[in-house]
């Protein structure tokens, strides 16, 4: 059994603590006391990118929780792929709750975190009474496998390949990432954010072209301004110890996330929600349907916001504009379930 806290930075600072899973551990780092507000990262990132939120949700009056998902950081990583399906992934979050001493929480999702937040509110909304959804927007379950709809943005595009595709076999990509972590993370990042990413005149760092890598596209000379030498330094020492295969098997299941979520085909998410997204973001501009019907999907929408100039790294290349929203949504929440 894991031991209940790991460090604890200061008392009135962010403190590190693993807690039990289904899959052994979740490591998580808590500051502030209050309602729970659980927040959960994207690819490839960590706890880390809710540094900017935990002091201020803090500060607000809540307990913020930022967890490192299965497969990343100190928390468990299965070596069966198949040990990282969305079912799996709610299912660590109802323990994180529970091993708080909490019955109910808030949730809130960046990237892929997103899609875990909103399926966490759909699957168990007994357990999560408010949905924040940040980058990727809600889109209920439905329609053809999402391998092939990824897999004929492909074809679309002349034959080149969508990085979820080129994700999927196992030790592809990481061969690719692996002998150069910092610097893919470097490019990864700078190919993604509002400030540095390719024009509309230069190849999509979202595709591969046959025979080649993602990195081949990402942007050089660029560094985002929100990225220091000591954020890519933290994210690169994580995955230099742990490796990427991890990070890279919640790719590997979406037909399987496909089959599990069946019973929620089309669902909406009723309880109270919010979306905040970036205009240059290509998950908003691809998925905008998804927010124009967020009237039908999400009915208990406090707001839907585009922030102007931004890209994919939110909270983090736009901290103090996330955080206010944060704040202003969670402040119009019910104080109790």
């Amino acid at each position: 059994m894991p031991q209940p806290v790991l460090r604890t930075a200061s008392d009135h600072g962010p403190s590190h603590r693993l807690v039990p899973s289904t899959a052994g551990r979740v490591h998580l780092v808590e500051q502030g006391s209050g309602p729970l507000v659980l927040l959960v990262h994207g690819f490839p990132e960590s706890w880390y990118s809710w540094r900017h939120q935990l002091p201020v949700l803090a500060a607000a009056g809540y307990r913020a929780v930022a967890i490192d998902v299965r497969g990343y950081g100190r928390s468990s990583r299965p070596a069966d792929v198949a040990a990282y399906g969305m079912l799996d992934l709610v299912e660590d979050n109802v323990s994180v709750v529970h091993a708080l001493g909490e019955q109910s929480a808030i949730v809130v999702g960046h990237d892929w975190g997103a899609t875990i937040a909103a399926n966490s509110a759909l699957v168990r909304p007994d357990v999560f009474r408010a949905v924040g959804l940040l980058s990727v927007p809600y889109t209920p379950r439905g329609g053809p496998r999402l391998s092939e709809v990824f897999a004929q943005m492909g074809r679309d595009g002349g034959g080149e390949e969508f990085y979820v595709s080129y994700f999927q076999q196992p030790g592809r990509a990481e061969a690719e990432i692996e002998p150069d972590v910092r610097g893919w993370l470097a490019g990864f990042y700078a190919a993604m954010s509002g400030d540095t990413m390719p024009g509309a005149d230069e190849p999509d760092p979202h595709f591969a072209a046959a025979g080649g890598t993602l990195r081949d596209r990402f942007p050089t000379g660029r560094t985002p301004g929100w990225l220091g030498e000591d954020e890519l330094d933290h994210y690169a020492g994580e995955f230099e110890r742990t490796g990427l295969t991890g990070a890279l098997n919640r790719y590997r299941n979406m037909d399987r996330d496909w089959e599990g979520l069946a019973a929620f085909d089309g669902a909406p998410i009723t309880q109270p929600a919010l979306f905040v997204g970036g205009d240059r973001d290509a998950s908003t501009v691809w998925l905008s349907e998804a927010i124009e019907a967020y009237s039908a999907t999400l009915p208990g929408l406090f707001g839907s916001y585009l922030l102007k100039d931004c890209g994919h790294w939110i909270q983090q290349e736009r901290p103090e504009d996330v955080n206010r929203i944060l704040i202003e949504w969670l402040a119009s929440l019910p104080t109790t379930p």
